[in-house]
């Protein structure tokens, strides 16, 4: 039996059965003959229909939905209510997207050859989908993961993060009590080693995944010939700030940037740019907005930063923070641990290159704030590493601003905005070893789905 516990308190929050190869041998038997006989593929309007159910008993259950995705990953509240919101918003997009799913015609007639000719696409589901999921959106994610792959045609199985794994068996109850067919989404409770199994096997024609990229990179390269796949791992993303900025609209949109799930999040702000001229300034004011910032239950509702996923995550992160103290970083607040399972905002001013806080990526509650004369070192100095995802830059000049978006190396740039931005049904996902493909719903639906050409000869047209 796998055990639940809350990460705040460590209390035991529910018990759920691990299943092993027979059970992943049974899930993968099901979804391939359900795919593979297309007398049982599922009409689009009756995969419309699904889904519209499926939103409205969410809808239903916001509360309680909101309360167990906190309870289990430690998001605040709040946020986790946000999420549930977000969650259900998702499940729309991907119902009207259906309709949307569509081919087109191909001109013949250009050569000679390709006269008297009728030619067309048509998009088919892709095939079985296999999902593997992150514990830091424990409901959105799998929301994105499994109603994509529904909404193209595909049967989906899902393997949530052990540590979060009720959020996404509450809502593989939801789709069954809306009425989606027997096997069309299964979700699956394994150990990592048994997940493999499941990832590899031949019969799965598309892989997504969301997690560190050390697991992703191995996975796909485990893959069958011709799965096709999307890896979204993690980032540490930079942030310039120029002199003009804003500092009444940016300073909150740090401070969210920075903080939110306690930093738990592929995109969070990590590492901050700053014009010498402002530095000092900036450096003061979100230090005392750090310091506002309550940290404690996630159920309580005043609570902006909960715990981290593990006691041990707390650990790594002060042993890093200390480090690039050690190596000349000043200390601005935060730095030690408020228990075995929470960790404050933290922010170090100029800590050095060679420490990791500055080149890996922390996922913890902790931002770096780095000086900087020239805008053209300090981007050099963004681009440095090997992840790349979102970033963002502040500054009024769109000139200034137009300039950094084309040199910052990353799938997305905010203006005036922190990096966590996202609506889910804009691409998403990272580049380079930050992961491979796209995500957001409309975009996951298309990857899931693979054309048919027909051509028609006939002397009548």
């Amino acid at each position: 039996m796998l055990k639940v516990n809350a990460p705040y308190d460590q209390e035991l929050i529910k018990e759920v059965p691990i299943v092993g190869k027979e059970a992943v041998e049974k899930a993968l038997k099901t979804a391939y003959s359900l795919f593979t006989d297309q007398s049982k593929w599922i009409p689009a309007h009756e995969r419309i229909a699904v889904l519209e159910r499926t939103m409205a008993i969410m809808s239903n259950r916001v509360e309680e939905l909101t309360r167990l995705a906190a309870h289990e990953g430690g998001k605040p509240y709040k946020d986790s209510k946000v999420e549930v919101l977000r969650a259900i918003n998702g499940v729309k997009l991907a119902a009207e997207h259906v309709s949307k799913i569509n081919g087109e015609q191909i001109p013949m007639g250009l050569t000679k050859s390709s006269e008297n000719r009728l030619a067309f696409t048509t998009r088919e589901p892709i095939g079985v989908v296999v999902a593997i999921s992150a514990f830091n959106h424990p409901l959105n994610l799998i929301v994105h993961q499994t109603v994509t792959a529904f909404a193209a045609g595909c049967p989906v199985i899902i393997k949530p993060a052990l540590t979060t794994p009720l959020s996404c068996l509450a809502f593989v109850d939801i789709l069954e009590e809306a009425g989606i067919p027997k096997g069309w989404c299964q979700a699956i409770i394994c150990e990592n080693e048994v997940s493999e199994l499941l990832v590899v096997d031949e019969r799965v024609n598309y892989f997504s995944f969301i997690g560190s990229d050390r697991v992703g990179w191995y996975l796909r390269s485990k893959l069958s010939p011709g799965t096709r796949c999307a890896l979204e791992h993690g980032g540490a993303a930079p942030v310039i700030v120029e002199p003009d900025a804003d500092f009444s609209s940016m300073l909150p949109a740090l401070l969210q940037g920075g903080f939110y799930h306690s930093g738990q999040v592929c995109v969070s702000i990590q590492r901050l740019f700053v014009h010498h001229s402002i530095c000092e300034r900036l450096a003061k004011q979100l230090t005392e907005g750090a310091k506002k910032l309550v940290v404690g239950n996630p159920l309580d509702k005043k609570t902006d930063l909960g715990p981290l996923i593990l006691p041990r995550e707390v650990d790594r992160v002060e042993e890093w923070v200390h480090e690039a103290i050690q190596n000349g970083a000043e200390l601005l607040c935060g730095g030690q641990r408020i228990s075995d399972t929470c960790y404050p905002p933290t922010i170090l001013l100029n800590p050095s290159l060679e420490s990791r806080v500055s080149n890996l990526e922390i996922f913890g509650p902790v931002v770096c704030i780095y000086s900087y004369s020239d805008r053209d070192d300090a981007i050099e100095i963004a681009n440095s590493l090997s992840v790349h995802f979102q970033a963002a830059v502040f500054t009024n000049d769109l000139n200034i601003a137009l300039d950094t978006v084309k040199k910052l190396n990353a799938t997305a740039v905010m203006v005036n905005d922190h990096t966590a931005f996202r609506v889910d049904w804009m691409p998403f996902g990272g580049r380079d070893s930050s992961g491979i493909g796209m995500g957001g719903i409309p975009y996951s639906i298309h990857e899931m789905t693979r054309e048919k050409l027909m051509v028609i000869k006939s002397s009548k047209l």
